[in-house]
């Protein structure tokens, strides 16, 4: 039998497996633009379940489901990450009432977290991690009949998973074209293959020594530029901070000591090192050719390093303020995230990266943005505590991405004092013009109706970067290729982005277009900008309002809005 404790450590087990192997996981994305990120945001989901247990006293085994799947329904990332949440929520509901378990009951258990997973997709794909669930949850059934210890039937149900997962190129055939297998199904084996490690053989899979953890990671950071502020107040008696390395002559007998003395005369921090062949000097000096020529009287020079430490300090001092009015920023941020009581009719919450962009929806009447998009999937629990934030007994949530929308809608039943109402928008023009379509006259339902209609209306182009090598058709695609994107399609490659954006409004603009929206991301100059403004007008006719937004998204050079 299994119980609390066993299965509380299994979790913890599986969680550490996905967290040493989530760069692997992350590289079996094989659509070339830079979302290779399921095994982040499946090892950020299941950690967060692990976190909470490591704190838990609970020995029923169905406390220890509940807690878990609490706590990864919160953290839920991406698709991959809230599939795996709705996984492990439908094994909680399972296992109610149950202290300790066999392998009939988990086998029933998980039965029912396949079926809350693939209930809350839309459209069910097989050959994901969809598939390797059900897969091995329907071998665990059939092992069952025979043998009911859960270690046995758990050993069979991860069998069934790597086999399922070997398979999954010949269900998907962009898996078969790539050579990979899918990735959010890795991520589930790698978990299932952790959890076994402790059940079958009590070894409990370690995270990486040299793990750190975001709230390690922050004190180090932390810690650095406090150690830099007070550098910058000291005063730097010389500007360069010179290094060399001295090939003895054996025929020069002079002693190292000679050396030290000369430059002990010219700077400070003075550091001469020698043995038989070589001798090592550090110095802080103005005057880094005197070093140089006292050092050639001892012989020749293999290495030399001199650097402007004064012009050191200056930018590190300048990344510091930096660092400290972005803290500041994310206190107020967090600041402004406390919840409050429902007292305006409509608010609105969008998920959206770049300053631009989220200035342009605070102006539209946002109330929060929640910060994200492709290869940043915020979490559920980010999306609510932007609701709940948020002063309105009708909250409507656009997530801007089809990978953000999952994890948006399971914040509806989590919310019980105001109604949560998901606009289903997959990109960020869709996502602006459902928030001009709004009415202040309609009701929410209609008003629902209206934003989601506006934004199916609309077409989106993007220019992009190929996170790998791939190929689409005919089209072989290189790392770093620029491509183009019209409504989520590969249209073609180019090495100018400026170049890429005018040919694919070219392809997007019809008859029947009225508006055109260019908004331009971080790595575009206003001058780019322009021209491709220019040249876009110029096609397009005086028919079509043609106009330009700096949005600073990351990502994308540029998204095109056609309506």
């Amino acid at each position: 039998m299994i119980n609390g404790s066993y299965f509380k450590n299994a979790l913890i087990s599986g969680a550490n497996n996905i967290i040493r192997q989530k760069d692997e996981i992350n590289a079996l994305n094989i659509f070339p633009v830079p979302d290779g990120d399921t095994g982040t945001n499946m090892s950020m989901t299941i950690e967060a379940a692990a976190n909470v247990l490591k704190d838990s006293d609970s020995l029923r085994i169905d406390d220890v489901a509940s807690e878990a799947a609490s706590a990864m329904l919160r953290s839920a990332r991406g698709n991959s990450g809230v599939i795996l949440s709705l996984l492990f929520r439908g094994i909680a509901k399972g296992l109610k009432g149950k202290g300790e378990i066999d392998g009939k009951d988990f086998v029933a258990a998980m039965k029912i977290g396949v079926e809350t997973a693939y209930k809350a997709v839309m459209n069910p794909t097989e050959g994901t991690i969809l598939t390797v669930a059900r897969m091995s949850c329907e071998a665990g059934k059939a092992a069952v009949e025979v043998e009911t210890d859960p270690v046995i039937v758990f050993s069979t149900i991860c069998a069934s998973a790597r086999d399922a997962l070997r398979r999954t190129p010949e269900m998907l055939p962009v898996l078969k074209k790539a050579g990979v297998v899918d990735a959010g199904g890795k991520g589930l084996c790698v978990i299932f293959e952790g959890m076994l490690s402790l059940l079958r053989d009590g070894v409990m899979i370690e995270a990486k020594k040299d793990a750190v953890t975001a709230a390690e990671a922050e004190d180090k950071s932390a810690e650095f530029f406090r150690n830099a502020a007070a550098e910058f107040d000291s005063v730097i008696n010389f500007t360069y901070c010179t290094e060399f390395i001295i090939c003895r002559d054996a025929e020069i007998e002079k002693d190292p000591s000679e050396l030290r003395k000369y430059l002990e005369t010219i700077g400070d921090c003075v550091v001469v090192a020698d043995d038989d062949d070589i001798i090592k000097v550090h110095v802080h000096t103005e005057n880094p050719g005197k070093a140089i020529e006292e050092a050639l009287t001892f012989g020749q020079l293999l290495k030399v390093k001199i650097e402007n430490m004064k012009e050191q300090h200056r930018k590190a001092a300048e990344e510091y303020e930096k660092e400290k009015a972005k803290n500041e920023a994310e206190e107020k941020k967090r600041e402004s995230l406390k919840p409050v009581s429902p007292v305006d009719e409509v608010g609105f919450v969008t998920v959206a990266s770049g300053e631009g962009l989220e200035t342009v929806f605070k102006e539209l009447g946002c109330h929060h943005i929640v910060s994200g998009g492709q290869s940043m999937n915020p979490s559920t629990d980010d999306i609510y505590q932007a609701v709940m934030a948020t002063p309105a007994k009708t909250v409507f949530v656009l997530p801007n991405n089809k990978n953000i929308i999952l994890a948006a809608e399971q914040v509806v039943p989590l919310v019980t004092d105001r109604q949560v109402i998901i606009i289903p928008t997959k990109t960020i023009p869709q996502g602006l013009v459902a928030m001009v379509a709004y009415s202040p006259d309609a009701t929410p339902e209609l008003n629902s109706e209206f934003m989601y209609t506006a934004a199916k209306n609309v077409s989106t182009g993007k220019v992009t970067y190929a996170a790998r090598n791939s190929e689409f058709g005919s089209t072989k695609i290189k790392e770093g290729d620029i491509i183009a994107l019209n409504n989520g399609k590969l249209t073609h490659k180019d090495k100018d982005p400026v170049r890429a954006v005018i040919k694919l409004a070219k392809e997007m603009i019809t008859r029947d277009t009225s508006y055109v929206t260019i908004i331009y991301g971080h790595d575009i100059t206003e001058e780019q900008a322009n021209s491709a403004l220019e040249s876009i007008q110029s096609k397009a006719g005086g028919d079509v309002e043609v106009s330009l937004l700096n949005g600073g998204q990351p990502i994308y050079y540029f998204m095109l809005s056609v309506e």
